[in-house]
């Protein structure tokens, strides 16, 4: 199933509105790095390969696109990164295959625009162990930006937080990521 309004940049653009490590300093939550990470739409890769590298387990790079998934396969085999799973499949028809409760943590980018958002983050609870983490990140609806999608799909960062809270998430917090993507909103919360 593909995302409303979906489609990616060119990789240098997309690049440009985000400075990931110091995104992820703020999302990655304690305990995000100590076991496996799922990541749902990893496109580009931009935050696959940073994370990869502060795991001390393994990363999932789910995306429905494979000439995505082949992009991301050949950067983790260039920078060898043993511990990048990339898949391509439809996670929001099918799920993503993994065990219940086997990742520490879940990342959903530029997502929550989907038709059934809180069907993705329940996939997220259902994969994500007692303790584990999810980060959101997503377009702002409140200013114009230079790419996402049009501004009346976009969630405000209050309905992600109802979302993630109906999903079963708990301690729903705001990250604040001005410094590092001007043009994004940040969450975090526990299973």
């Amino acid at each position: 199933m593909k995302v409303r309004e979906s489609g990616m940049p060119e990789e240098p653009w997309w690049a440009s509105f985000f400075d990931t490590e110091r995104a992820l300093d703020a999302l990655l939550v304690d305990g995000a790095q100590q076991g496996d990470v799922v990541e749902f739409g990893c496109g580009y890769g931009t935050f696959t390969l940073p994370v990869a590298l502060r795991t001390k387990g393994s990363v999932t790079a789910l995306d429905l696109e494979p000439d995505l998934t082949r992009l991301v396969r050949q950067k983790a085999a260039k920078s060898q990164l043993n511990n990048i799973r990339v898949v391509q499949c439809d996670f929001m028809a099918d799920g993503t295959g993994l065990d219940s409760g086997s990742q520490s943590h879940a990342m959903i980018y530029n997502l929550l625009h989907v038709e059934d958002p809180v069907a993705l983050l329940r996939e997220a609870h259902r994969v994500l162990g007692l303790g584990g983490t999810l980060s959101i990140m997503h377009w702002r609806s409140d200013i114009p930006t230079p790419r996402g999608p049009s501004l009346e799909i976009r969630p405000r960062p209050e309905q992600c937080a109802r979302w993630i809270a109906e999903a079963g998430f708990v301690k729903v917090a705001w990250v604040n990521l001005e410094l590092s993507c001007p043009y994004h909103f940040g969450l975090v919360a526990l299973r």
